[in-house]
């Protein structure tokens, strides 16, 4: 597995999600209890990760999504 990118934004990391869903990319979301036991202060942000063999294709996706 490889890290697409890492946030804080829990709307941004759902949306996300949903497009690489979309587009036939499975992805997992690493931290995300860690993250809840810290608490708000968002010093432990959220990792989105993608096989390897998928991660050129999810940074496409991504890239052409956010006007890119």
């Amino acid at each position: 597995m490889r890290e697409l990118l890492r946030t804080n934004d829990m709307v941004r990391l759902s949306w996300l999600q949903a497009l690489l869903n979309d587009a036939g990319i499975d992805s997992v979301v690493l931290d995300h209890y860690t993250s809840l036991v810290e608490g708000n202060i968002g010093a432990i942000p959220r990792r989105l990760m993608v096989s390897d063999r998928d991660h050129s294709r999810a940074r496409a996706v991504i890239a052409q999504s956010e006007g890119g």
